[in-house]
């Protein structure tokens, strides 16, 4: 299957990414694994999930996702064929940050959960605006040196600190987002391709659309 270059990192993913915040929510341990069994089989090669998926459900305190792929990997021996994408940012039960100290925490619990020595791409879930751009690079610098993780990626991010944290990157020589993860389809076009596009087509950064479908009633 054709796989496409991610931005300028050095990951190459097939045309189609599996979701993974079902997992541990809508769809149960074993039924999940078939899923990413069939996905990968059919020649797909990676899986988005985040720390928080799925903590919004009663009684979960987030990582049901993370922990059902890390089995599931464990279990089939498919690591080498998967590309695994988390995330950090989201509420964990201190609020929404993208401080340094806590990236740091948040990579090792989400390494642990996934039962892997490193994540191929670790993105900004959402944004910390009261943090500097500078400390949240510089945090995703000390994983990318320490081989806990490959590239970096942003969702759920203003055009504005978008540049922002681009340009931190230049300015102290660290690795920068390869990739965004904007809300993308028919009905959510506007804001990507007269806000974000021009800065991924200046910058040439990968995308990664969320296509997102309202309930019809």
């Amino acid at each position: 299957m054709e796989k496409r270059r991610l931005g300028q990192a050095d990951l190459y993913l097939a045309p189609i990414m599996l979701g993974g915040n079902v997992f541990g929510w809508m769809i149960d341990e074993k039924t999940s694994f078939g899923i990413l069994d069939a996905f990968i089989d059919g020649g797909f090669n990676a899986v988005d999930t985040s720390d928080s998926y799925a903590r919004w459900v009663p009684g979960n305190p987030g990582g049901e996702s993370e922990t059902i792929i890390g089995k599931w990997q464990r279990r089939s021996g498919k690591r080498d064929k998967v590309l695994i994408a988390t995330k950090v940012g989201e509420d964990m039960g201190e609020g929404r940050s993208l401080k340094k100290d806590y990236i740091l925490r948040e990579c090792e619990s989400s390494l642990r959960r996934l039962q892997t020595d490193y994540i191929d791409l670790y993105q900004t879930h959402f944004d910390d605006e009261v943090t500097p751009p500078d400390e949240t690079m510089q945090a995703y610098a000390q994983l990318v040196a320490a081989g806990k993780v490959r590239a970096i990626g942003a969702s759920n991010m203003s055009p504005d600190r978008l540049k922002a944290s681009l340009a931190a990157s230049r300015k102290l020589g660290l690795p920068r987002y390869e990739s965004l993860q904007p809300l993308y389809n028919l009905s959510d076009r506007k804001e990507f391709e007269t806000e974000f596009e021009p800065i991924c087509r200046q910058e040439r950064l990968g995308v990664i659309t969320i296509i997102r479908s309202q309930p019809v009633s």
